[in-house]
This record gives structure tokens, C-alpha cells and sequence, in this order.
């Protein structure tokens, strides 16, 4: 017999029984088809019948999409080669055909992969719930296993109404009209003028077809006054609404019909909520009454569950959910009157909130005391964690008092101390602190400098204040500004100002006058600083501390003693670290400061010896991978500021990222804000005149060489892990991650032997094909395209195969390519005749370039971390871009590339709290997970 599942997360999937004989003769067409090309390689949890009563198994099945679904569901199924479970499937999908012949449909706008798209939906009303509420109580127990009877049923219905009303129009062909929404609807395209506020209006034209039918509206009433004990009763009182008047309870006896209505709407409140059933009710209505512990309940997780089914929950006026937060007040003297910076003293003092609510130390005490998670506070009732909330008050209840300390004591006080699931909401402060505490928003303004020849924005004029701030006040700072958001002139502003502020001063003393500042940057970048302070600050004296014949001894003593800026590499900071620790040195800055995200690298280590006043970090990824990154940098910015490595794993990386802990992240974010300054050309605060970024991924269907290449290699993979141990297991796994992101690429780079891309006039590879296809619409349109590879390898196969392809020069930007020739380069692809394809290899082309020449981006090969990725797509996104930036990322399709991207889609996230894993996290994997991420899906090989 063949059975069918509805998954949500896989749509319609088909199995049989292991020992049941499926003849895919006896089954109709497209039914029988589809049964004997399936290879049934997805796995899903089924009920069985087993030795001991019904069992779970997991059986190997074949996944339908909604759209071949339909055409299966909506057909003659024969009784004795199917069984109930998908003949139960086929008569839903045969109901909503009934629905759709019945016109009770409706368009809707949605936004799926990036694009607005319009879609069929049910109607919805009180038949439709009534039907749905029969086919719940109908539902065969097999199809339970995927979720809740009305989650798998909304679910289903959801997918399968669009696919079955478009089978409908289909049979009817006609003209599609000339309004864009109608052709995206009929033509089944993206609606180019689709929006939030379409969408809203297509719901409210939906929501008014409706507007006749009653609506039931639960009301919960808070008990008498004198009955507010653990065992007090609320009232939940059932009531309807029509036509947008005020709810109306429902009395017994009353009319017939409307309580017909609400009794069908009540039994679907109870089946999206259970916890409603079996409760005490009133025989003079159909309210029912509810313990506390249930109101809690239905407060926090039922009202969403009711409003799913069009029921919706009024709540007392007088009623809130609130979570404690704690609240640190800082008080300090004006800066004028004592010490500043880490060193400098404050007094400090804890408060506890619940919501906007300063409690003091009686309501504290009381409400521990009440041990319930509802109290009633200042005349409301507010729902809080009872354990959060004397966890915090314990704390806080020592700590009240003004308390002296230094700030970098205070800073100690917050990372050594937690309240566990209690977040720090808010840090206020008086004095010279609260220039620390307050960040770019209130730092001191400083005007732009007469020798910048450079007009700021006014995001980058609060960077320059902010920067300034710091550096007065004595603390080290992290910019970490995204890519294209100008750090350098920002960093250049700050060097001009100081001198103008010297040069100005009369009360200063020549030894106290501003000392050189040592800027150390990747080699890719030395250029670039050189020719950004020539352009916007002429008049500082700038000395390249590089190459062979670069000075040493007293030599480069006196050369950094007559200039403003000295420029050297992360390479000449490990090797000439003695001669930089000598120099007086103003200020270090570390751009690209990612260099220094390992602490233990001799140019972390050398960083952190060489001596400055000031100390700052420049990066637009102040975490890439791990939360182990930012304590690296800002240990440099700020010695000891986060505590010893080991500390802060414990205190702040482990419960952040593995347990996502919100309390670690607010204390992290309190230590850390007053040093980082983050800003993202997203926000529209920062800047209005950027274009839009849009991200697609693009998938591509392997050859059939590439498939056989693909099994081999992990054929051999599986072999080696069968004895491998330890680090020999892991240098296994990544080994293959390597080749088989290499066969994916082409055959040509896996077998490195010189073989040409294309076999008689065919394509090797099918993202190779996917990729020509892509920049022909690319030229065609007058428009250019970076294209970025892990492999230098590969983009040494690609250049000269794009340069014939199109007949136009591919420069190929890699490691090897001398600083003259790369800036030939970049200067060559941003001139207006520049060639219109670039390659750039990612480690290489990544950072520090301005290549707004493109307005694509197309990422061949993944390196898996969205920092990185990002960083490079910024090549082209950054200011001066006039144009939208569409971003391609290539994976092949049911490989260990689009399993992996799936998976890692969330994975930026991690920088996002606070201010990505590269590849080795997979080598952690058990042997069957490696087996299951790596393997070949069934539909990886294209035709």
C-alpha cells in the first residue's frame, strides 16, 4: 500500500511500507510515474503497526511539492493500492477544489525569496472553520506524527489552495489584464510593485468580505477584590461581536442561531488552545472560570493561539506583562575636576524595574514574598517570572547604596556578576562618565577641520566627535563602522584636528605636543592609506615603514619624530615589534583589526606590546566567527578590560553562543558599547543615498561527471573515517569539504589536470553554465560584476575563459599580484571604460577595495561565514554606488553546498547581538551526520 504524510517542512511525502510490494502499474498516472522515478532518499517518522501496538518508525519516503501535489491529491485514487492516510490527503485537496469552484477565495501578497509574490488563499469564515474543525476530528492518527491536527491541517490548506485554484485557471485560459497584480497572479511572476502596504490592503479587503459574520471575543475579568488569593477564579467571559459594536456576552437560553455560532467557534478556540477544556463553566452563560496558573498561561502563549483561529483575548485594562530588568545609575565629577578614564573614580547603584517601574526595596520584598508569577503592582496586575525576579532582587538588595569604585572596577563589577535571566536594560550616568556611557549621540561636537580637504556626512561627523571624545578621555575605542562607511577619512579627521588643536594652543607645552600616529594595515591596503591622506589631509607628513631598504635604528628614530603618520603591515609589526615599542607614539590604530582576532598570533601579541596614549581598533567585523574575536581586539584597545581569556569563554562566549543567554548578552553590551562605535549602511539614520542590496541564492544542478566525481570523493571520506581519530579524523573531513566544494566548482579544478572547461561544446559543470548565463544578461545590460573564489586555482581556469567567452579582458585579483599591479587593476575596472567582469580571489579581493564600478556580485564558491562574505560583496555596496547591488551566491543543488547554506542562514546573527563558525564546526559531526550533510541528493544532477 502507499502512504502519504503532510510535512510542513517538506510538503507531501509518499512511502511504503519496506515489506509491502508497491506496484506502480495499479496507480493512475501522474501518480504512477512519479512512484517509479522516485528514489525515495527522505527520511520521516511514521506510525506502524508493531509487535506491541502502534509504534514510530522512520521509513524512507519521496517529497512532493505543493504544486505536485495537487495534481496527485486531485485525482481517482484506487482503494486497494492507497492507503487512508493519502486517501485522507486526497480528500482535503478535493474539498478545497469544491472551495475554489465556489469562488470562497482570495489573492494575497506575500514575500518569499527576496521577492513579492501573489498567492490564492482561502476566504475563510465560519464554514470554512466548520469544515476544517470536521476534518480535524477526521484526521487518520498516521498524519498527527508532523504536529497538532489544526496545525497540520492549516498548514496543508495553506500550500495546496494556490496550486488547486491555479489548476482551475489553467483549464480556463483568458487574457490576464493589464494590472500588474493580475498578470503576477495569473502568470504566476513577482509583483515589482509589491509591498507591506499592498499586502495590508489585500487583508483588510479580505477582513471586510468577512465583517458581517460574528466574531467571538473571550474577555477575561480579574476576581473581586477580596477573593485575590493562590485559589482565586477569573472569568473568562464568552462574548460576540457584530459589526465592529461592543462585545456582547452570551446569555442562556438566548438566540438559537448565535449560540449555533459561537459554540462552533468556541470548540475551535479549545482545539488551537486545550487548555480551555475541562474547565468549570457558569449555567447561566458559556463563561468559564480559570485558575490563575491557566491565565498566566493564556496570557503568555494562548492569545496567539486564539487569534490563528480569528478568536481574540481582552485583557483587564489594568493588566501587563512585564520582565524584570535591571538599571545601573552612575554618578561621576565633571571632567575638570578629577581623573578620567579607566583609572577615574565613580559611585555607582543598583535599581530593579518591572517594565518602566523603579521598585523599591518593600515592593522588592513583597512582591518575592507573594511567590506567584501574577502581582498586583501600583494598582495593576502584572505578570512577571516569580524565580527572575527574586534572583534579581537578592542581588540588588545589597547593592543599593552608592558604591566607589574606578570605572574599570565598575566594568569588573558587571562581567563578574551575573543574575541569571535577568537582562541590564539600561546604564545612565553623570560627569565626565556620561560622555562614555552616552556614546556618539552626546559626545562634544568638534567641527570639521580647516585642513580636511573632505566634506563629512554627518554620521561620519559624530564618528569624528566620538573619536575625539575617547581620545581625550584617555580609552581606547573600536570603530567598527561597515564597509564602505569612510573609517579612514574618519581616522584621518580625527590625526588633522588634533594638530590644528596643537598648532592653535598657547598654554601647551612642546613636550606635551601630539606625537605620531602608527597606523598598521594588511599590505593589500598601505596604498590606499597613502593615497587617501594625500587626497584629504595634504598637510600631514606621512612615512611608509615598508619593504626591503625600510629604515631602522636611529635612522627611522628621526624619520618618525618628523611625521604625523606612520603606515607598516601586520607582517613588519610581528618582525620590527623592539623598533616600534621604542617610539612615543601618540596612538596606534589597527585597521582591518580582524588581523588580530586570535590572541595568541605573534601580531596580536606584538600589537598589544607597542606603548601609545591612545589605542584604536578599526574594523567592519568586529566579529567574525566567535565572540573570542571582539574580547582579542578590544583587549588591545583597552588592556584587561574583558578579563582573562578563560574568563570571558565562561562568563560571556559559552552562554551567548551556545545557550543564546539575553542576560550575557545586555552585560556584554554594557561593558562594550562605550569603546564601539557600529554603524551599518542599512540603517537610514546613518546614511539615505545608498541603493539597495539584494541577496539571492542561485542554485545549479551538477553533470554527470561531476556527480560520479562527487560520490568518489566521499566514498573515500567514508573509508578514512572508519580508523581515523582525532585530529587525523578531522584533517579528513575537511580535506574532502575541500574537494568537494571543488568538484562542485568544475572537474577541471578537482583534478587539476589541465583539461578544458567544456567537452565537445558542453558544459563540465553545471555552475560553470549557470554562471555564462548569468553575466550574458549582465554585459547584454551595459552592467559589470565582480566575481569572487575562495580557489585561486579556479579563478586562474576562469579568467581565460571569460576573456574568450565574451571578448573582453577578465582581470584576475589574487595573492600573487604585485601592489602595482593590483592597483592597476582597481584603478583600470572603476575607469568608465573598464572592462565589465572582474575576478578577485576572496582572501585577497575581500577587504579594502573600492570597486563601485559593479553592481553584481557573484560569490562562485561559499566560504561559509557571512562576515566574510559580506565583506566582500561591501566591494561594490559602499558609498559612491548609484545602483540597486544584486548579489548572487552560487550552491549546487542537494549537495553539501545548499545543505550547509540552509544551515547557516542564521549564522550572522552572532555580531548582531553584541556590537558566524568558518568550516571547522562540521568536523565535530558524528560519522552518520557527516554522511548525511555531505551526501548526494536525488536531485543534485541536472539533466
Amino acid at each position: 500500500m502507499l502512504h502519504g504524510l503532510w510535512s510542513p517542512g517538506a510538503g507531501l511525502m509518499l512511502w511504503h511500507d519496506p515489506a509491502d510490494d508497491v506496484t506502480a502499474a495499479e496507480l493512475p498516472e501522474p501518480l504512477g510515474s512519479i512512484v517509479r522515478a522516485a528514489r525515495f532518499r527522505h527520511k520521516a517518522e511514521v506510525l506502524v503497526a508493531g509487535p506491541y501496538g502502534v509504534e514510530k518508525t522512520q521509513v524512507r519516503a519521496h517529497a512532493l511539492a505543493p504544486e505536485a501535489a495537487a495534481g496527485v491529491l486531485l485525482q481517482e485514487l484506487p482503494r486497494h493500492a492507497v492507503a487512508g492516510d493519502l486517501r485522507y490527503l486526497a480528500h482535503v485537496a478535493r474539498g478545497l477544489e469544491r472551495w475554489v469552484r465556489a469562488g470562497r477565495i482570495v489573492p494575497e501578497v506575500r514575500r518569499d525569496d527576496g521577492e513579492w509574490w501573489v498567492r490564492w488563499r482561502l476566504l475563510g469564515g465560519q464554514k470554512q472553520r466548520a469544515w476544517l474543525a470536521e476534518l480535524t476530528v477526521a484526521m487518520p492518527a498516521a498524519l498527527r506524527v508532523a504536529g497538532r491536527p489544526a496545525e497540520v491541517l492549516e498548514h496543508l490548506t495553506g500550500e495546496l489552495a494556490d496550486p488547486i485554484a491555479r489548476l482551475q485557471i489553467s483549464r480556463r485560459p483568458g487574457e490576464s489584464g493589464p494590472h500588474p497584480l493580475l498578470r503576477a497572479l495569473v502568470g504566476d511572476q513577482p509583483l515589482e510593485t509589491g509591498s507591506h502596504r499592498v499586502a495590508a490592503v489585500l487583508e483588510d479587503w479580505r477582513t471586510s468580505i468577512l465583517a458581517d459574520e460574528p466574531e467571538l471575543v473571550l474577555r477575561l475579568l480579574e476576581p473581586e477584590a477580596d477573593d485575590l488569593g493562590e485559589a482565586a477564579l477569573w472569568r473568562l467571559e464568552v462574548c460576540m461581536r457584530v459589526d465592529g459594536e461592543a462585545p456582547q456576552p452570551l446569555l442562556l437560553p438566548g438566540d438559537p442561531n448565535l449560540l449555533r455560532i459561537a459554540g462552533d467557534k468556541l470548540i475551535a478556540a479549545t482545539d488551537a488552545y486545550p487548555r480551555l477544556r475541562d474547565l468549570p463553566g457558569d449555567t447561566r452563560s458559556m463563561d468559564l472560570f480559570l485558575p490563575t496558573e491557566v491565565v498566566m498561561d493564556l496570557v503568555a502563549h494562548g492569545a496567539q493561539a486564539l487569534q490563528s483561529v480569528g478568536v481574540k483575548l481582552l485583557l483587564p485594562r489594568a493588566w501587563r506583562i512585564a520582565a524584570p530588568t535591571m538599571k545601573l545609575k552612575v554618578q561621576s565629577p565633571a571632567a575638570t575636576e578629577t581623573a578620567v578614564g579607566l583609572k577615574g573614580l565613580v559611585s555607582f547603584r543598583w535599581e530593579l524595574a518591572l517594565g518602566d517601574v523603579v521598585l523599591t526595596p518593600a515592593e522588592m520584598s513583597r512582591l518575592v514574598q507573594s511567590k506567584s508569577d501574577l502581582v498586583q503592582l501600583r494598582g495593576e496586575w502584572v505578570q512577571a517570572d516569580h524565580r527572575m525576579l527574586a534572583a534579581a532582587a537578592d542581588y540588588v538588595s545589597g547593592r543599593t547604596d552608592n558604591t566607589e569604585t574606578t570605572i574599570g572596577g565598575l566594568f569588573a563589577e558587571l562581567a563578574a556578576s551575573p543574575v541569571i535571566g535577568v537582562p541590564l536594560d539600561e546604564v545612565s550616568a553623570t560627569g565626565w562618565a556620561a560622555q562614555l556611557f552616552a556614546g556618539e549621540r552626546d559626545a562634544e561636537p568638534v567641527p570639521t577641520p580647516i585642513g580636511l580637504k573632505a566634506e563629512l556626512r554627518p554620521y561620519q561627523q559624530r564618528g569624528l566627535s566620538w573619536l575625539a571624545t575617547m581620545s581625550r578621555l584617555g580609552c581606547g575605542a573600536i570603530l567598527a563602522d561597515d564597509m564602505g562607511l569612510g573609517k579612514t577619512v574618519q581616522v584621518l579627521a580625527l590625526l588633522v584636528h588634533e594638530r590644528e588643536i596643537f598648532a592653535g594652543a598657547t598654554d601647551i607645552d612642546q613636550s606635551d605636543r601630539v606625537g605620531p600616529t602608527l597606523l598598521v594595515c594588511p599590505m593589500s591596503v598601505v596604498g590606499n592609506w597613502q593615497r587617501e591622506a594625500e587626497r584629504f589631509a595634504p598637510d600631514l607628513r606621512v612615512l611608509v615603514h615598508h619593504g626591503a631598504a625600510r629604515r631602522s635604528g636611529a635612522e627611522f628614530d628621526a624619520a618618525v619624530a618628523d611625521s604625523d603618520l606612520v603606515v607598516t603591515t601586520y607582517a613588519l609589526l610581528a618582525r620590527d615589534v623592539e623598533e616600534l615599542k621604542r617610539q612615543p607614539w601618540q596612538r596606534v590604530v589597527l585597521d582591518e583589526a580582524q588581523h588580530i582576532k586570535n590572541a595568541g598570533t605573534r601580531q596580536a601579541r606584538a600589537a598589544r606590546l607597542v606603548q601609545a596614549r591612545h589605542r584604536l581598533a578599526l574594523t567592519g567585523t568586529p566579529v567574525e566567527n566567535r565572540l573570542e574575536e571582539l574580547r582579542s581586539i578590544l583587549d588591545f584597545a583597552n588592556p584587561a578590560l574583558l578579563g582573562k581569556a578563560s574568563e570571558f569563554h565562561a562568563r560571556f562566549a559559552v552562554p551567548i553562543e551556545r545557550e543564546h543567554d539575553e542576560n550575557a548578552v545586555t552585560r556584554l553590551r554594557a561593558i562594550t558599547s562605550p569603546f564601539v562605535l557600529r554603524r551599518v549602511k542599512t540603517d537610514p539614520k546613518v546614511i539615505s543615498d545608498l541603493p539597495e542590496k539584494i541577496e539571492m541564492t542561485v542554485r545549479a544542478n551538477l553533470t554527470v561527471e561531476q556527480a560520479a566525481l562527487y560520490q568518489a570523493v566521499l566514498d573515500d571520506m567514508t573509508d578514512k573515517l572508519k580508523s581515523a581519530e582525532g585530529m587525523e579524523r578531522k584533517g579528513a573531513v575537511l580535506a574532502a569539504l575541500t574537494r568537494l566544494k571543488q568538484v562542485c566548482n568544475h572537474p577541471a579544478h578537482f583534478l587539476g589536470d589541465g583539461s578544458a572547461l567544456l567537452r565537445r561544446g558542453h558544459h563540465r559543470s553545471g555552475k560553470l553554465g549557470l554562471v555564462e548565463d548569468i553575466l550574458e544578461s549582465v554585459i547584454a545590460d551595459g552592467e559589470r560584476a565582480l566575481l569572487f573564489t575562495q580557489f585561486r586555482e579556479f579563478g586562474e581556469l576562469l579568467a581565460p575563459y571569460l576573456t574568450e567567452r565574451f571578448g573582453v579582458e577578465t582581470p584576475f585579483l589574487h595573492g600573487g599580484v604585485s601592489k602595482q599591479r593590483r592597483d592597476a587593476m582597481v584603478t583600470g575596472f572603476q575607469e568608465e571604460d573598464g572592462p565589465p567582469l572582474m575576478l578577485l580571489s576572496l582572501k585577497a579581493g575581500g577587504t579594502g577595495l573600492n570597486l563601485t564600478a559593479a553592481n553584481h556580485v557573484v560569490h562562485l564558491d561559499r566560504w561559509w561565514n557571512p562576515a566574510v562574505e559580506n565583506q566582500a560583496t561591501d566591494r561594490a555596496f559602499r558609498i559612491g554606488q548609484r545602483r540597486d547591488v544584486q548579489v548572487r551566491k552560487l550552491v549546487c543543488v542537494d549537495t553539501i553546498e545548499e545543505r550547509v547554506d540552509d544551515m547557516l542562514r542564521g549564522k550572522s546573527k552572532l555580531a548582531d547581538l553584541t556590537v558566524g563558525v568558518g568550516e571547522k564546526w562540521i568536523t565535530e559531526m558524528s560519522n552518520d551526520e557527516l554522511r548525511e550533510l555531505f551526501a548526494l541528493g536525488s536531485e543534485a544532477v541536472g539533466e
